[in-house]
């Protein structure tokens, strides 16, 4: 059994899959092309998935499992995946705490205007006329709730804010007041006075926040966007911004990464600006291995079809 990673992988976490797995012929490298020539003889790949494309997938010709160890698969060939036939899983589960907390702190950050209160430090300038709010009794939106919904959901009852949650059929889940179908979702957003998204890029999602879904939004709300850049409009987002259509925004992933320095983006000042890490954590690898080594142990089971988080190809999710 061979297993080929092109997601770098320090060697204290090599070594344990080795022990773990002494029947696991592993190889490591730190990304996709010094990967290549192993992956074509693999029978298992762990990736990030951004690195997967068509051409690797037919290379590797004895590929049977993928092991994404993030959540998004935006990037992943899934036409050609599903003509293979090749499982893939990813490590869903393992963001919710990370996640949850990057989502509070940039809320109470907007609530408690922490940046312009940077800024006053640095000038050394005593302004107590700065405006501030309270999020105790705020409501929050969530649109996409799944675990990492779950997760910010169950932070933001702590601080007494009032939750709407949006899943896909408007089924009922822990910590929310509400939850609604997407057919309900303006009726989510001009209930909200903080919006997050956290829901997977597909073609159902591409755009889901447009000019129309910011008007339905309140000129005091925020919108969080911690999902992919794709599911929001730039341009009617920039807009709305602009014109004060919405009070602000904080923003962790964008169209193009990394950011251009020439982008609009930067120089607005309702905005709170990330480099995609709300999902980082010093615990982030050892959690996906955990998913990992669950599921290599359920496939020298030989029960593929038991692997934890597995992926239906069809849907991209």
């Amino acid at each position: 059994m061979k297993i080929v990673s092109s997601a770098k992988i320090s060697p204290k976490h090599q070594e344990r899959l080795k022990e773990k797995f002494p029947k696991g012929d592993f190889y490591f490298f730190d990304n996709m092309q010094e990967a290549t020539n192993e992956l074509e003889t693999a029978d298992i790949l762990i990736t990030y998935g951004v690195d997967v494309t068509e051409e690797i997938i037919d290379k590797a010709g004895n590929l049977k499992w993928i092991q994404v160890i993030s959540a998004g698969l935006d990037q992943m060939p899934f036409a050609r995946l599903q003509e293979r036939g090749i499982v893939v899983t990813n490590a869903k589960g393992i963001h919710h705490i990370q996640m949850a907390e990057y989502t509070m702190a940039v809320i109470l950050q907007l609530a408690r205007k922490i940046n312009e209160l940077q800024k006053n430090q640095e000038q050394r300038k005593w302004d107590q006329t700065v405006r501030t709010s309270e999020i105790y009794g705020a409501t929050l939106g969530i649109i996409g709730y799944g675990s990492i919904g779950a997760g910010i959901a169950e932070k933001a009852k702590v601080f007494g804010m009032k939750v709407i949650g949006m899943n896909t059929d408007g089924r009922p889940a822990k910590h929310v007041d509400q939850m609604v179908s997407p057919e309900k979702m303006e009726y989510l957003l001009s209930e909200s006075d903080y919006v997050v998204l956290i829901v997977p890029l597909t073609d159902e999602t591409y755009h889901l926040i447009g000019e129309k879904e910011l008007n339905a939004m309140k000129d005091t709300a925020y919108l969080i966007n911690i999902a992919r850049g794709q599911v929001v409009d730039d341009e009617a987002l920039i807009k709305a911004l602009q014109e004060n259509r919405i009070a602000g925004a904080a923003l962790d992933v964008f169209v193009e990464e990394p950011l251009p320095e020439n982008h609009v983006y930067w120089g607005l000042e309702n905005v709170i600006l990330t480099p995609h890490m709300s999902g980082k954590s010093p615990n982030y690898i050892k959690r996906a291995l955990d998913i990992f080594e669950e599921n290599l142990e359920i496939y020298l089971d030989s029960q593929i079809s038991q692997l934890i988080n597995r992926i239906d190809l069809s849907k991209k999710y």
